[in-house]
C-alpha cells in the first residue's frame, strides 16, 4: 500500500509540475520579450447586429430615390419625413395586431377600435401626402406611393422564392 501512495503522489505531482510550467511567461525567441497570450478564437462572432427591419428600409429608401429620380436637396428633405410616415403607419399597425389578437367579449367594441385604427391610417396618408406636396411635385408623390407597392411586392415575390425549395 505504501508503494501504491508513492506511485500516486509521484503521479500527482508530475502533473502539477507540468501544470505550473505551462504558465510560466513565454519569451520571444528571436526578440528575448515576452509574447502575448494566444489569441482565443469566440465560437461565433459577437458583433452588434443591426435591427432586421433597417437592412429593409435602406433597401427600400434606395429603391424610391431611383425611381423617383430624387435630386440631392429633394432627397434631404423627403427622407426624414418619410421615415416619419413609415413610423407612424407602423404604430397604428401594431395596434391593429393587437386589436385582432385580443379577445374581447364585446365584438361591437372590437369592430368600433379596429374602424377608428383605420381612420387613423387614412388621417396619416392625407397629412402626410400634403407634406411631401410641399416637396416634390405631384407627379413625385404619386409615384411614391406606386414605388412603395411595386417594393412590397418585389419583397414578397423574393421571399416565396426563397422559400420553395427545388423538387417540390
Amino acid at each position: 500500500m505504501n508503494k501504491l501512495h508513492k506511485v500516486v503522489f509521484c503521479i500527482l505531482f508530475l502533473i502539477g509540475l507540468g501544470y505550473k510550467g505551462s504558465c510560466q511567461v513565454r519569451v520571444h525567441m528571436r526578440y528575448g520579450q515576452p509574447m502575448p497570450p494566444p489569441r482565443v478564437m469566440p465560437m461565433y462572432r459577437t458583433y452588434p447586429q443591426p435591427n432586421p427591419g433597417t437592412r429593409i428600409e435602406l433597401v427600400k429608401e434606395n429603391f424610391i430615390r431611383r425611381q423617383l429620380n430624387l435630386t440631392t436637396q429633394e432627397a434631404r428633405a423627403f427622407f426624414p419625413l418619410y421615415r416619419q410616415y413609415q413610423q407612424q403607419l407602423m404604430a397604428v399597425r401594431i395596434k391593429i395586431r393587437l386589436n385582432s389578437t385580443e379577445a374581447t367579449a364585446n365584438g361591437t367594441e372590437q369592430i368600433q377600435r379596429e374602424l377608428s385604427y383605420q381612420q387613423e391610417l387614412v388621417d396619416i396618408r392625407k397629412y402626410y401626402r400634403d407634406a411631401f406636396l410641399r416637396i416634390l411635385t405631384p407627379e413625385k408623390v404619386s409615384q411614391v406611393y406606386k414605388s412603395e407597392r411595386e417594393f412590397n411586392d418585389e419583397l414578397i415575390r423574393t421571399l416565396n422564392e426563397r422559400n420553395i425549395r427545388p423538387g417540390d
